[in-house]
């Protein structure tokens, strides 16, 4: 789950965001503390109510010092016998303090003169820490620490701990929220009909209920966040969600755009060429995209299907659609070779229909990309496939209505933006393109149900026949000889294989030496096999070269780093090797693994791993070998990761959970749905109220 400190989004429309402005001061918060609280996404009182503990710590009872147990948070009251400031083994604060059961020492590694002030000899104070067993005998190490009078009372309810950043401390941040609980308007806009049936308390209830708790509130509860005040907040945070993100798509659907019906000559030729047939969920993802393509404002859809489930072809009948209306459109995908692969494929089954489709390459000669760029300016090219190329300032597509994003989770939103800036421009001015983004990382139901809920999604949740099913299996790195033993043989037989290399997330350069130490040792160990060599580092053309030796078979053995983890296709290729397997992620193994399974053979998929494993490493590689669904692997790896990480690369100015947990509350996401409906259509100014409590005017209204 998001930490309680996850941001809200900033407000976004189809320009580039300005910088943040210095923060400053309101009322009763100085700029310079303003400051502070802008870092936790606090600007104004509203949002201090809704900064909730992350736990509390019980300060109302005292526990004698001969009963504290080691290892849990415990407070102490007592006299001090002794305070000194001892010089070795480094400069600390130590202090005794007794009562009638005991003493206890306090040590301070960083302190303050006050602090040594407040326990000088004689003085009575309260300690609260964890204790532990030291050499002077059970200790407490930087307890929290107040002077007392003798017979002061204790605090009646658990006392918050929140969230916080450098220079902010927990008691200001009591004090601010006390503040903000008094002054802030805690109405509630739910139909109380709905909180009867949900057994919901009222919103004041609730968040009075967590910035200070009952003295008889159940602290587990509290604590793992099943308690009925937060449920209250969960449902909300949902609730606007929702009513957030179908409001961003009423919105766009209240936009303009080309029509663009389906004419079929050109779709009709090409499904007849084709050597294969659509699958049944092909054939339903190419019937919804059509449909939205043929009405007037702007298609925003989601096609998700697992590695290999033929993404590609229903995108390149959308992109037909849109030629046969003499309207543009663009394929735009992360990597240089996922590009390439694009436009190898497109090419080879539209340029039989006489389109011609621009391949805009780092590679290309100038004179070659110039020539290009002219047939898509002038409008004759109607069909083009790039990389970011594609949205740099000397492309233009002034015909531009369709524009497709593969694997879009990995491209930022203004990339996104500025491919959809690209289009109409003349005449049909003010036009959006439609946008069909493509995603092989399957995305779990109920985080399709939150988090992707503005957009229409079409699912492939079938393969096409003849994919043969890939074996997985898990080996130490103890028995890495077997492994080159095992692809020796596979080779022998007429087959290929990848040896991706581990992933070293610290530095391009660490990767690129393990990829050529690796190179280097399978060509000393196999030199009767052709072993090529394939990294980010290569050149445009270096990696075009090496991925074609390797697809007509001049190749035997592929080692490469993560390049090939999107759009490399060579049905020959029966065996995967992936070093470190515990350092990748799920959707990167589960992506790797597609590379091979693509031909008649049957394939392995071999994930060698280095001991000791982490519980995380043990869970991933667990979840991989057992399970080939990308569905599955993708719920196992929102369970894992939590939605914060799985979607964090949408860089959409979404904002996400940061309460409410897809896995602990899915019981309440299809009411928060039903209920953003009907209050956005009959209850139109307390939803307005709902969403400027959570989201203070910074909704993201246009999303790409």
């Amino acid at each position: 789950m998001p930490s309680a400190s996850a941001s809200k989004p900033a407000a976004q429309d189809a320009s580039p965001a300005a910088p943040a402005p210095a923060a400053r001061g309101w009322a009763g918060v100085g700029s310079q503390l303003a400051g502070r609280l802008a870092k936790l996404d606090i600007h104004r009182p509203e949002d201090l109510v809704l900064h909730l503990p992350l736990r509390y710590e019980d300060e109302t009872r005292i526990t004698p010092i001969e009963a504290v147990r080691p290892g849990f948070p415990a407070q102490v009251e007592g006299e001090v016998s002794s305070c000194e400031v001892t010089p070795h083994p480094r400069r600390q604060l130590v202090a005794r303090v007794r009562d009638a059961s005991g003493t206890l020492v306090a040590r301070w590694l960083n302190f303050y003169p006050s602090q040594q002030k407040m326990l000088a000899p004689g003085r009575r104070v309260r300690l609260f820490g964890e204790v532990r067993g030291g050499f002077f005998g059970d200790e407490m190490v930087h307890p929290r620490l107040r002077p007392v009078a003798a017979g002061e009372g204790l605090p009646e309810a658990l006392t918050p701990v929140y969230p916080t950043t450098a220079g902010l401390g927990q008691a200001t941040l009591r004090r601010l929220i006390d503040r903000a609980l008094a002054v802030s308007p805690l109405d509630d806009p739910l139909p109380p009909a709905v909180c009867d049936a949900l057994l919901l308390p009222s919103f004041a209830d609730a968040v009075r209920a967590l910035h200070h708790p009952a003295p008889d509130a159940d602290p587990a509860a509290l604590e793992q966040r099943h308690h009925s005040a937060w449920r209250r907040i969960k449902f909300e945070e949902l609730l606007v969600q929702q009513m957030s993100l179908r409001r961003a798509y009423n919105a766009r659907r209240a936009r303009g755009a080309a029509a663009l019906p389906a004419r079929r000559e050109l779709t009709d030729a090409l499904l007849a060429q084709l050597p294969f047939r659509l699958t049944g969920a092909q054939a339903r993802a190419v019937a919804e995209i059509a449909a939205d393509l043929a009405a007037a404002h702007p298609m925003q859809r989601l096609l998700q299907g697992d590695v290999g489930s033929g993404k590609t072809i229903v995108a390149a009948l959308a992109m037909l659609q849109a030629a046969e209306n003499g309207y543009q459109a663009a394929l735009m995908a992360p990597t240089e070779i996922l590009a390439e692969q694009h436009w190898k494929k497109l090419a080879a089954w539209l340029e039989p229909l006489g389109l011609h489709v621009v391949w805009l390459s780092g590679s290309r000669k100038k004179r070659e990309r110039e020539a290009e760029l002219e047939r898509l300016r002038s409008g004759e090219a109607l069909l083009a496939v790039g990389t970011h190329a594609l949205i740099e300032d000397p492309v233009n597509l002034p015909r531009l209505a369709l524009a497709v994003v593969d694997e879009q989770h990995r491209f930022g939103v203004r990339q996104r933006l500025a491919l959809r800036e690209k289009g109409i421009a003349g005449e049909g001015a003010g036009l959006r393109p439609h946008m069909l983004m493509m995603s092989a990382t399957p995305i779990p139901r109920t985080l399709a149900m939150t988090h992707y809920a503005d957009l229409d999604v079409s699912v492939l949740d079938e393969l096409p026949p003849g994919r043969t099913p890939i074996r997985t299996r898990l080996v130490s790195d103890a028995r890495r000889d077997e492994v080159i033993g095992r692809l020796r043989a596979a080779c022998s037989e007429g087959r290929q294989a990848y040896w991706v290399c581990p992933l070293i997330e610290e530095s391009e350069t660490l990767q690129l030496q393990t990829a050529l130490e690796t190179f280097e040792t399978l060509s000393a160990a196999l030199p009767e096999l052709r072993i090529g060599l394939l990294h980010g580092k290569l050149k445009a053309d270096g990696k075009s070269a090496t991925m074609a030796a390797f697809a007509a078979h001049e190749l035997d053995v592929l080692v490469a780093t993560t390049v090939i983890e999107v759009g490399v296709d060579v049905p020959n290729a029966s065996l995967m090797v992936i070093e470190h397997a515990e350092r990748f992620g799920l959707a990167q193994l589960h992506q790797l693994r597609g590379r091979v399974g693509r031909g008649s053979a049957e394939s392995v998929c071999i994930l060698i791993y280095a001991q000791p494993l982490s519980q995380t490493g043990r869970e991933r590689l667990k979840v991989i070998y057992e399970h080939t669904d990308g569905f599955e692997i993708a719920r196992a790896d929102l369970r894992i990761r939590g939605p914060g990480e799985f979607v964090g690369a949408r860089q959409s100015g979404l904002p996400l959970l940061r309460y409410a947990s897809l896995e602990g509350d899915v019981d309440l996401i299809e009411p928060a749905r039903t209920l953003a409906e009907q209050m956005l259509r009959d209850m139109p100014q307390a939803a307005e109220r709902l969403m400027a409590r959570w989201l203070g005017g910074r909704e993201a209204l246009l999303r790409a």
